[in-house]
């Protein structure tokens, strides 16, 4: 081709007309296969033939060219290495190693630790592409064991095959479970423990034989509590606990006093009613102990207060006469433990009404009944005194066989018998009384209004013998082992056995429930040596 106007010349024009000869043919489509899978073949048959990599500069003894900071990195590895192991575009990338784990027989020794550097992999051995085979599972964290799953501490186990050189087999170490005792081995997990039980836990001696309830049938009640008692923000000191137990060795005798609320109250939500104090007052063989425990009235407010209240009361007046009633006790003088216990008794419960005044509430109301037991600590002594007001009960048991000691108080009726305190029928002078009519005449005001009658005051003082079980007890135990023979059998059986039941068993034996009774339940037993 040449300028507009000037003559063309044979040799530059050639080149143009070689390129749009119209006798050239066109190229149209090839024949041969051309994809990626025929370029990757075409690579690997290649180098298979045994072509030779070119000898770089440091192969012969010359000293490598430095790569120029604005060379491509490739232009380096091809000089060391050639360009037939360089990755291009057109090549797939190559799966990851699968993870290797060497057998015994595979460990490395001190004479190869080195690798061979001549050692290349053959090209045509590698997998397919990740597209035409499926991927790996590769190994990753362990998963998490399920809570409460016991992890395992045994040893990794090796692969099967000789033992590699300064290995050994461990067995599997055992270790002792700190809640349930038995020791299990880390091989296998843990055998399940039984539940335990909500109920209380009494040793193997004392739940041998140990029934919930006795009677035609179970009681209506839960035997647990339910409700707790509504409290007051501003008076904690008046709440009272579910259950109270004691107990002492004192002189011959051995003391066991429990208090707990009935199952009445214990569903509805209600105070216990029932009051225990026990105290020793003095010291040595010169000591006294005493037993106060009290019922309030039943329906009333405060009925637990005027419990505790006389129970304390009781025991200030017993704590202050403590020389003169041990003096009394030792020497037998029970007319006057009886003028002198009654006394104390009465202005205790005085006090109370006088309370109750205070308080402005009615002293019929605010009233309890006091029951208490005396016991001596000289063991020489074996004198026991009962005294107190009110329903209650006191058993002895002797030979297996339950007695009722509490002390009958006989009410009179009707009129005064003739020749016993009965006026005459007439006077000396023979005249005859005025018939009364029956009219009913207006109470005086020069004269007191006429109080209700107090109940009897109650006392017994016995003396215990060896292997006797004295029982003192409030209305919530004495009505049942009244009226349910079963019960005294049971308890009879439990108590005489000749050895005295620890607190636990004491507080399941009196718990024993019977059908129709759910009231409150006091009791203090005393064993003899």
């Amino acid at each position: 081709m040449s300028q507009q106007g000037g003559r063309p010349t044979g040799h530059e024009d050639d080149w143009w007309r070689q390129l749009y000869d119209d006798s050239t043919e066109d190229t149209g489509p090839v024949a041969a296969a051309d994809s990626l899978d025929d370029r990757f073949a075409s690579a690997a048959g290649t180098l298979g033939e045994g072509t030779a990599l070119p000898e770089s500069g440091a192969a012969r003894g010359a000293p490598p060219r430095q790569r120029a900071p604005w060379e491509p990195l490739s232009t380096e590895l091809e000089q060391a290495f050639g360009t037939a192991d360089l990755p291009t575009a057109a090549d797939p990338p190559l799966p990851p190693d699968p993870p290797f784990f060497p057998g015994p027989d595979a460990l490395p020794g001190p004479e190869d630790a080195r690798p061979d550097p001549a050692a290349r992999p053959d090209p045509a051995a590698l997998p397919a592409p990740p597209s035409a085979a499926p991927r790996a599972a590769l190994p990753g964290p362990p998963e998490p064991e399920p809570p409460g799953r016991a992890p395992d501490e045994g040893p990794a186990a090796l692969p099967p095959g000789p033992m590699p050189p300064g290995f050994r087999q461990r067995a599997p170490q055992e270790r002792t479970n700190s809640v349930t005792g038995p020791a299990v081995t880390g091989a296998g997990p843990a055998e399940p423990q039984p539940p335990t039980a909500s109920r209380l836990a009494l040793p193997a001696a004392d739940r041998a034989g140990h029934r919930d309830h006795v009677g035609s049938g179970p009681p209506t009640y839960d035997a647990e509590p339910t409700a707790l008692p509504a409290a007051d923000p501003d008076a904690l000191d008046d709440l009272v606990a579910d259950t109270v137990l004691d107990g002492a060795h004192y002189g011959a005798c051995t003391l066991r006093a429990v208090s707990a609320r009935g199952d009445s109250a214990r569903f509805r939500g209600e105070p216990r009613r029932d009051a225990l104090l026990t105290a020793r007052f003095g010291q040595g063989d010169a000591a006294l102990v005493l037993v106060a425990m009290a019922t309030g009235a039943r329906a009333t407010t405060g009925a637990h207060r005027a419990a505790a209240e006389a129970c304390q009361w009781m025991g200030r007046a017993v704590g202050r006469s403590q020389v003169r009633l041990a003096e009394d006790i030792r020497t037998g003088r029970r007319g006057e433990l009886k003028s002198g216990l009654h006394r104390l008794t009465d202005r205790s419960l005085g006090k109370l009404r006088a309370s109750a005044t205070l308080q402005g509430i009615d002293p019929d109301e605010y009233t309890a009944d006091l029951r208490c037991l005396l016991l001596p600590a000289d063991p020489d002594c074996r004198t026991r005194v009962f005294f107190g007001v009110g329903e209650g009960g006191l058993f002895r048991l002797r030979g297996g066989e339950w007695q009722d000691i509490e002390p009958r108080v006989t009410e009179t009726r009707g009129g005064p018998v003739v020749g016993f305190g009965s006026p005459p029928a007439e006077t000396p002078e023979g005249d005859r009384l005025t018939m009364d009519l029956g009219i009913p005449t207006p109470p005086s005001p020069y004269e007191p209004a006429p109080q209700a009658p107090r109940e009897p005051f109650r006392f017994r003082a016995s003396v215990a013998r060896p292997g006797d079980a004295l029982l003192m007890c409030t209305g919530g135990l004495a009505d049942p082992l009244r009226g349910e023979p079963e019960l005294c059998e049971y308890l009879g059986g439990r108590w005489s056995a000749g050895e005295v039941p620890g607190l636990a068993a004491f507080l399941a034996d009196t718990l024993v429930r019977v059908k129709g009774y759910a009231d409150d339940r006091t009791a203090a037993a005393v064993w003899e040596a």
